[in-house]
């Protein structure tokens, strides 16, 4: 396993830039063939003089075998090489999970139950694991990602961000964003960093958050304020339909959050009374409608310095 540097030109641009790639030496037919395992794209940052005990560490990774010399690796480079690693054995769980079918039978979604005559019981198979000689390799959290999916499943949230025009990159960041905050992470930094060390939600949706820049999370916010409307309406129709609530009324409240700064761009920011005593800071006013089972009707935005009434 090694490290190959090529020479790539865009199409487009004709700018000239290295991609690097992770290769492997194996034999087909007899010859040695060198194949490509995965694509490390061309930000790829570990230095060239650790490219090979980073492949090391990789392989050591993988075979899930302790060293007799352990390879140290920069705290970021190891990093590296766990991720490389998770990718790897993700690649390889894909191809155990492809369905084959025999020719001439088809494949469905669940096996034909065999007569009950012909069930015998299999021998059981008892292994003896030593527990304190398992270490933890990226463990990963997938119980909150798992239902946040299935939860934007039943309502075709996905669907409905592609329909508005959305991007891939953009929607990879909008579904990280409302899960983090169903599982309480709080600012786009600290979701960003949840989503890259702690949630498998990447493993989840086959994309690796690590290569996500900061920004991209902010503007994902930026995207769902600019289409927030229209998410608005359809979510809550789709929502009435799936549950057959009816149309109601049940709480309009507002409160007020302040800015750091001046922020003089902001035609809304206005001095005002503050509910978190910062009437030193300019303050905008937000806005909720509830219907009878809790579910959010719309929002709205008003100046900070409008009143309740």
């Amino acid at each position: 396993m090694y490290i190959r540097r090529t020479h790539t030109n865009n199409s487009s641009t004709g700018e000239r830039y290295y991609t690097y790639r992770l290769v492997a030496s194996q034999r087909v037919e007899g010859k040695p063939r060198q194949m490509t395992l995965l694509n490390l794209g061309r930000h790829f940052a570990v230095d060239q003089d650790l490219w090979a005990s980073l492949c090391v560490r990789i392989e050591q990774l993988l075979s899930h075998q302790a060293e007799l010399l352990p390879i140290e690796l920069p705290a970021v480079d190891e990093k590296a090489a766990q991720r490389i690693a998770a990718q790897l054995i993700e690649q390889r769980a894909v191809v155990i999970k492809a369905p084959i079918a025999d020719e001439g039978h088809s494949t469905s979604a669940e096996p034909p139950a065999a007569p009950v005559e012909s069930v015998a019981a299999a021998p059981a198979d008892l292994q003896t694991v030593d527990v304190d000689s398992l270490e933890l390799t990226r463990p990963r959290t997938v119980g909150v990602e798992q239902l946040g999916l299935w939860a934007m499943q039943q309502l075709n949230f996905l669907e409905l961000l592609a329909n508005l025009g959305i991007n891939g990159a953009q929607i990879t960041a909008i579904v990280g964003s409302i899960i983090g905050r169903m599982a309480g992470v709080g600012s786009e930094l600290a979701t960003h960093n949840w989503l890259m060390k702690q949630s498998a939600l990447g493993e989840l949706l086959e994309v690796d958050y690590a290569s996500l820049p900061l920004m991209t999370m902010y503007r994902a916010a930026d995207t769902l304020w600019k289409h927030s409307t229209q998410i608005e309406q359809t979510l809550f129709t789709r929502i009435t339909d799936l549950f057959g609530f009816s149309t109601t009324i049940t709480l309009y409240d507002l409160t007020n959050t302040y800015f750091e700064g001046e922020v003089p761009h902001n035609t809304k920011a206005r001095h005002g009374r503050s509910k978190e005593k910062r009437t030193d800071c300019p303050l905008v006013t937000l806005g909720l409608v509830l219907d009878g089972s809790g579910f959010v009707r719309r929002s709205q935005t008003f100046a900070g310095n409008v009143s309740d009434s």
